[in-house]
């Protein structure tokens, strides 16, 4: 089969690079001169684990290439996706379609023969349906189907995620396009992959729904973790004793500074919006929302309070930057709230990512001084706190750092430490909900 994918983000070139994986004829393409020349160049712009090599390989097989221009690969394809962005819009968090609709018309004036259009993309509930209205009427002769086939990708794992899914979700009303997306899936039925085949609204609702529903345990567990603060209870063996029940699970209890990242806090706000234009109130999404930013404005604050308020002479080690580990991804990542708040209160902040400073460097306060190794940013710092949990931070020489800092301060915000170690090595130890 022969398949050709608009945009080549996260989404798109994750995406196309699997389906090559799974013997089919892949082209992505996109509007970015500069991004398709570094794509044939074999410099991939995005960091994910395992994503060159897959990207290389199928290459070099002839099964995945780039391209600028629709055609002739959107003429020649079985099935055409789109994975543009849908970012929130200002001013009402709504998730802005341009790119939607803007490839949905290219791909319009390029079909040819039967062909089954699927958005990729994180979309609101009837853009299918506007995809196909703008598809039938740019291109009144085309016969052609649109699907919705949301992504499940967690940054820093998407490939696994991509070939060994929890579900594959098909939003289709024809038995057309049913098969050819059957086809296209083909390899995951040899390992039993669970098929949801639903309306186009359904499926779009899917995508929304998990998102909010992982930011709600996120945010759940970040105020039970403000009260065990209070209380004196661990909120480790919380997560534990609870995520042990079946009906709940242990994913996404992990207390924190938050959650970030290209999904949960926009497609929480897209939702959001969602309800609005429905006339509905989402009370647990607002909430879930609010809890997400009080987690960290508190943890900048405890840090604040516990250096005494004015910070015009203390140093900030701060290790980790982007939203999770194995990404450099930095959109709506704590450390972007929390470092400007360290900052305004007058503090140096030296900070450490092992990916993430490219980006933090276009989004963080220019004052902030970037190191290569955590050692270097710890030097004579007053407090060294751990936003990321990247697995160069786990286990570092605290004894050495020690010895390298002014202060004592070691704030655990991903509690991958244990209280006894750190403590043992001199440090005031302070952590999430413990």
């Amino acid at each position: 089969m022969k398949i050709s994918v608009i945009g080549t983000g996260y989404v798109g070139l994750v995406s196309g690079a699997c389906f090559a994986e799974f013997g089919w004829n892949v082209t992505c393409i996109d509007k970015s001169s500069e991004r398709i020349e570094s794509l044939k160049q074999g410099i991939i712009p995005i960091y994910e684990p395992g994503l060159d090599d897959l990207v290389l390989s199928n290459v070099r097989a002839g099964r995945l290439s780039f391209s600028l221009d629709y055609a002739p690969a959107v003429e020649d394809s079985d099935a055409v996706f789109i994975a543009v962005g849908t970012p929130s819009r200002r001013g009402d968090g709504h998730a802005d379609l341009t790119y939607v609709y803007a490839a949905a018309e290219e791909i319009a004036s390029h079909l040819a023969g039967y062909t089954v259009v699927v958005d990729k993309s994180t979309v609101p509930v009837g853009t299918a349906r506007k995809v196909a209205e703008i598809i039938r009427k740019a291109n009144p002769n085309a016969d052609f189907d649109v699907a919705s086939n949301p992504e499940f990708l967690r940054e820093g794992s998407a490939i696994g995620d991509f070939m060994r899914p929890d579900r594959v979700v098909i939003g289709a009303e024809s038995e057309r396009a049913k098969a050819v997306l059957k086809e296209l899936y083909r390899p995951l039925y040899q390992i039993e992959t669970p098929m949801v085949f639903t309306t186009l609204e359904t499926a779009e609702l899917i995508k929304y729904a998990s998102n909010a529903f992982l930011a709600a345990k996120i945010s759940f567990i970040n105020e039970i973790s403000a009260l065990c603060e209070k209380t004196g209870a661990d909120i480790k063996a919380i997560s534990k004793g609870m995520g042990l029940d079946k009906r709940i699970g242990s994913k996404f209890l992990q207390a924190g500074p938050g959650y970030g990242g290209s999904c949960f806090p926009k497609d929480v706000s897209a939702l959001i919006r969602i309800f609005h234009d429905n006339n509905l109130e989402p009370h647990i999404l607002e909430a879930v929302t609010e809890v997400n930013l009080n987690q960290k404005m508190r943890l900048a604050y405890r840090v604040i309070n516990l250096l005494g308020q004015d910070l015009t002479q203390k140093t900030i080690a701060v290790l980790g930057l982007t939203f999770k580990p194995e990404t450099d991804d930095m959109r709506e990542a704590p450390s972007l709230v929390i470092v400007p708040e360290l900052i305004k209160a007058g503090a140096h902040i030296k900070a450490c990512d092992p990916q993430g400073v490219r980006e933090a460097k276009k989004l963080l306060p220019e004052s902030v001084e970037y190191l290569d190794s955590p050692y270097d940013a710890v030097k004579d710092a007053d407090a060294v706190i751990i936003l990321t949990e990247w697995n160069q931070f786990r286990g570092l020489d605290l004894e050495l750092i020690k010895k390298q800092m002014n202060g004592t301060l070691f704030a655990d915000f991903r509690n991958i430490y244990d209280r006894s170690l750190v403590e043992k090595a001199g440090f005031t130890y302070i952590a999430v909900g413990r």
